[in-house]
């Protein structure tokens, strides 16, 4: 709307008056990235070397036997099952700007955009991979009856998903804990990623800050809220949800880094000159792989805000 004149005044506003085009921008806020906290990257260099996929080998387990003196022994040849990691997956994003546009904003607004995109990526990439983890996850370590030796723990499944409140959530979260020494999986480095109303019942339980001990972090960019019991605890609106019956539903994850593997074989981004106007392309493309490698190091309750 241009500035009022008064009745009778000639206005000359787009005569004398230019647009201006501001140089700052309007902040933008993204979601926190949990995926390089939960997973190993370990066989990435050997991916970006060799090719497409890595054939990874798993240690077998051995035979114990009883002994008598003098009794003839039993030879076992182990044999390692092999795991392939592919690198199947892509995700691109492409824009250009207009030579014209790019000097009436005088922004810098390539490199606005690349910066956007490569927060977009990282998201995008984060609740795919968060998605694609369930499935995997062992028989024992998710619902009704988890727990490879009680098999009384429940975590929620499809059709009665676990309803969790301020007086149950540190309950859920240590029978997680519990899942995973069932399976002997390591104490130390340790993760539990929660919905952002998972995390504030946790603070509004009896636990409250007293167990978010040791830690005077602020939440950083991947989500990480502070420690309880051997967890450290990310919160992530990338979690999967769906809604079940009239509530919807999350995937709280659990587990150590050992069970998920990801790894990007190429990260590219480029500028061209476009070809049918004025202007310039800046794209970028960013292949990878994962896949769940051990399905007991991990654990998943399907739950709703209670």
């Amino acid at each position: 709307m241009a500035f009022p004149y008064a009745p009778g005044t000639v206005s000359y506003s787009g005569t004398f008056i230019p647009e201006i085009w501001s140089k700052k921008l309007i902040e933008k806020f993204y979601a926190n990235t949990v995926l390089t906290a939960i997973s190993n990257t370990n066989y990435e260099g050997e991916i970006r070397n060799q090719g497409d996929k890595v054939q990874i080998r798993t240690i077998p387990s051995l035979v114990i036997n009883d002994y008598e003196s003098g009794q003839t022994l039993v030879n076992q040849r182990p044999e390692s099952n092999n795991v392939e990691l592919l690198i199947d997956k892509g995700k691109y994003w492409s824009a250009i700007v207009d030579d014209v546009q790019d000097v009436q904003s005088d922004i810098g607004l390539m490199n606005m955009w690349a910066q956007d995109a490569a927060e977009q990526m990282k998201i995008t990439i984060d609740t795919q991979v968060l998605a694609s983890i369930k499935p995997d996850v062992a028989a024992a370590n998710k619902g009704a009856t988890a727990g490879a030796i009680s098999g009384n723990l429940n975590l929620g499944v499809t059709g009665t998903p676990l309803a969790v409140t301020k007086t149950n959530i540190l309950d859920t979260i240590l029978y997680m804990g519990q899942v995973l020494d069932e399976q002997n999986r390591p104490e130390s480095g340790r993760f539990v990623v929660l919905p952002y109303w998972a995390t504030t019942l946790l603070k509004m339980s009896d636990i409250k800050d007293a167990s978010l001990a040791g830690d005077g972090t602020s939440v950083l960019r991947n989500g990480r809220v502070g420690m309880i019991d051997r967890f450290t605890v990310y919160q992530s609106n990338n979690l999967p949800h769906v809604t079940d019956g009239a509530n919807e539903c999350f995937d709280l994850i659990a587990g150590v880094k050992q069970g998920l593997t990801f790894a990007s074989q190429l990260t590219k981004t480029e500028t061209l000159r476009a070809e049918s106007t004025f202007g310039n392309i800046m794209r970028g493309l960013q292949v990878y792989g994962h896949k769940v490698i051990d399905g007991e190091s991990l654990a998943v309750a399907y739950a709703y805000k209670g």
